[in-house]
């Protein structure tokens, strides 16, 4: 996506040194062009297959960006009512829109109730019982699916881990049979499908199968007992390649994994719920060099990033790779590339050979997409960055 010619950076056909000066940084870019094209992978991958495409709004949930992937024929994964309300804004038709996360409220249930979404994904049986009363009140039938944790390592950060016990996300296994019968019982549920998210950035698809083949004993086990399942919510997840020894896998080999355990059903819906995958590598930050300095033995490149723009490397540990805006002639020297809040955590890139660029140079920080702008705060009051698309 990203190609330097005459020694320019640029994005497309787009200069991004001309962005910078004409927009300001810290400035996140998005391609229009990378956006269709990951987003079409998905539809091409599962193309075979009934499914729905539902992108997960958490990972970047610009309005624009939204809008796009509507048109395209996005659903939405949700997990709060502003992320309702903006799916709906976009155009992303209701019955293709599921609601995830842990604390749903009594009013971001009604809401969602009233808008006639596809189906909550319940993670505790608490949750289910507010939802079926919110229901009854409303005189509807709520359709729910259940978040079953199967206990798999999806071999990502710990912090993106969810389908292990110990974690806050969806119920046990153990418990799940026992909860959808007491589910299919309440008055104002209905019983339509069966999910299971099992973390993100996972670089091998192996993981997915074995939560399919756990999934599966648990749909044939609720079928026997008279539970209909209609639809199998199989998560988001799949990586992106932020390093260069990152092997992704597409969705392409997604399905195929997913589908060697649940080809059997030819009556049920197969949902997907990327984000990271669709949004991720379509994105940069742009930022700006404001100085340089040595510390002992230790040099720091001093930019306008902030970790309340890009908290990814802070929180995470992430690594985002860097580059010049124009290439440079510059020394190379082992530094920090740091950004100018008040806190040690604040960096981009730690220990990297970079160029030691002069004062007001612009630097690209890559796959920035997903987690970036979604997450950016005002922390030390500084402005929320700015986001445009290519």
């Amino acid at each position: 996506m990203l190609k330097y010619k005459n020694n320019e950076l640029y994005i497309g056909k787009t200069a991004l040194s001309k962005l910078a000066k004409k927009y300001g940084t810290p400035l996140y870019v998005c391609s229009k062009e990378k956006l269709t094209s990951n987003f079409k992978a998905y539809i091409d991958g599962f193309k075979d297959t009934d499914s729905i495409i539902c992108y997960a709004l958490k990972a970047n949930s610009n309005e624009n960006i939204l809008k796009l992937l509507s048109k395209l024929g996005a659903g939405a994964d949700i997990v709060s009512g502003g992320e309702l309300k903006k799916a709906l804004f976009a155009g992303i038709k209701a019955q293709k829109i599921v609601y995830s996360g842990v604390g749903k409220t009594a009013r971001e249930i009604e809401y969602a109730l009233k808008s006639n979404i596809l189906m909550f994904n319940v993670e505790s049986f608490e949750e289910l019982e507010q939802i079926n009363k919110i229901a009854g009140k409303l005189k509807k039938k709520a359709r729910i699916s259940f978040r079953v944790n199967p206990d798999v390592d999806a071999h990502t950060h710990k912090h993106i881990t969810t389908g292990k016990f110990g974690t806050k996300f969806g119920v046990m296994y153990e418990d799940a049979f026992g909860f959808y019968k007491k589910a299919a019982a309440m008055k104002n549920i209905e019983v339509v499908g069966i999910d299971s998210h099992i973390g993100s950035q996972i670089l091998d698809v192996k993981p997915f199968k074995l939560a399919a083949e756990k999934i599966s004993k648990l749909i044939d086990k609720l079928e026997a007992a008279g539970i209909k399942i209609k639809y199998i919510d199989i998560g988001g997840g799949l990586g992106i390649k932020y390093k260069k020894e990152d092997k992704p896998q597409t969705p392409a080999d997604l399905k195929k994994i997913v589908m060697s355990v649940y080809s059997k059903y030819k009556d049920k819906t197969i949902i997907v719920e990327p984000g990271r995958s669709i949004v991720g590598d379509a994105g940069i930050l742009l930022g700006q060099i404001v100085y340089r300095k040595t510390t002992g033995t230790k040099n720091f490149i001093i930019t306008n990033i902030g970790m309340n723009d890009l908290i990814r490397p802070a929180l995470y540990d992430a690594y985002h790779n860097v580059l010049p805006v124009k290439k440079s002639s510059k020394k190379q020297k082992v530094a920090d590339i740091v950004g100018p809040i008040c806190e040690s955590d604040d960096f981009v890139a730690k220990d990297r050979k970079f160029p030691m660029l002069e004062q007001g140079e612009f630097i690209a920080v890559e796959c920035a997409g997903a987690y970036g702008r979604a997450m950016a705060s005002e922390y030390n009051s500084r402005p929320i960055v700015k986001e445009v698309i290519i």
